[in-house]
């Protein structure tokens, strides 16, 4: 593993061993993250948290609208975020999502979007990645409306 530099906030933290009765204490739901951190450009793509996982991959304002992310889709998963219209170095990302499938050999990958075009590029990321991929996996695309209904779910 290499060593952390840079914003103490950016560091590698496995949290799948806590179990979400702890925070329930503080607050009326428990948080499902099993992981930090959570941005794909901050993501290391073999953390142990990743390997042989069920991954999302879900643009940064999924988690907003649907008022059940949490307890619906985030639950025994690990995850991380992107926004395909507003980050730069995509190429990087294309590299990581295909490092889950051949390096963590992870289970399934679920990318989750929001309705709007911009969205579309993370799916396009994904398909890429797998394209480049040794090993092949479906991908599933989940679209969801701005007021957090579920659009639409295909196996892509």
């Amino acid at each position: 593993m290499r060593e952390f530099c840079g914003c103490p906030g950016s560091a590698m933290q496995d949290l799948r061993d806590k179990a979400p009765e702890t925070h329930q204490e503080t607050t009326s739901r428990g948080s499902e993250l099993r992981q930090w951190p959570v941005q794909l450009h901050l993501i290391m793509p073999t953390a142990p948290y990743y390997e042989n996982a069920d991954v999302i991959l879900t643009a940064d304002c999924v988690a907003y609208a649907l008022g059940n992310f949490h307890s619906d889709y985030l639950k025994g998963k690990s995850i991380a975020i992107a926004c395909p219209k507003l980050d730069d170095g995509q190429d990087v990302y294309v590299e990581k999502v295909t490092s889950w499938i051949d390096d963590a050999n992870i289970n399934s990958l679920t990318v989750m979007i929001m309705q709007v075009p911009c969205c579309r590029g993370l799916v396009n990321i994904a398909r890429q990645a797998v394209e480049a991929a040794k090993r092949k996996i479906p991908i599933k695309v989940i679209v969801v409306g701005i007021q957090g209904d579920i659009l639409s779910e295909e196996t892509a």
